[in-house]
């Protein structure tokens, strides 16, 4: 059985290697608001974008070593938009004289068969969720701030609860390797959004 046609192309105005710069943290429910009015403050003079996602985790597992993960995203507010396929690489936390976690990141836009091709190629499910929340600027970062939701019965994106009682904020910056130097613009804005909220480079296999 031939696998279903599935188009991809880079993302408007994106280019497909590129490093991504991130720092994380997390701000309780009750400290959103006052977390929001800060982020209106400091960012570009823009309204924020609101977005509400659908993503599924999909792994490859191999003979040996860890398996390989894709994420496919599709919008929820935009059902006709394209889906997002999502490959990051593994991070770069080594190098003290960065202030931000540095991943390879691949991020192209694919039609709406991207599952069943997924599958097709022998790519399984693992876990599904979806994210809500909204998207500031400020200059070539973006701050993410999103409630991650767990989704009680596989494919039904209406049926879901809250992972947690926080909101989870991330501060990013997409730019080719070697711009080491945004780290610092990064650690800078971060440092005017405490008390309220505490970036950080966190390490994944730390959590696992």
């Amino acid at each position: 059985m031939e696998a279903p046609p599935v188009t991809v192309m880079p993302v408007t105005g994106g280019t497909i290697n590129m490093m991504e710069y991130l720092l994380q943290g997390s701000v309780l429910d009750q400290s959103l608001e006052s977390l929001l009015h800060r982020l209106r403050g400091l960012c570009d003079n823009m309204e924020p974008e609101s977005f509400a996602d659908h993503e599924l985790v999909y792994l490859l597992k191999g003979q040996q070593g860890n398996p390989f993960m894709l994420r496919a995203r599709r919008s929820l507010i935009h059902p006709k938009a394209p889906w997002h396929l999502r490959y990051l690489g593994q991070p770069e936390v080594g190098d003290k004289s960065r202030h931000a976690l540095v991943r390879n990141c691949v991020d192209v836009a694919a039609s709406h068969s991207l599952p069943e091709f997924l599958n097709e190629m022998g790519f399984r499910m693992d876990h599904e969720f979806v994210v809500k929340g909204q998207v500031f600027r400020k200059g070539v970062m973006k701050v993410v701030v999103s409630k991650l939701l767990r989704v009680l019965a596989s494919g039904n994106t209406e049926n879901t609860e809250p992972m947690s009682l926080s909101y989870l904020v991330e501060l990013s910056v997409l730019a080719p390797a070697g711009q080491d130097t945004v780290s610092e613009d990064m650690r800078s804005f971060a440092e005017q959004l405490k008390p309220l909220v505490h970036l950080e480079k966190i390490d994944p296999k730390r959590l696992m």
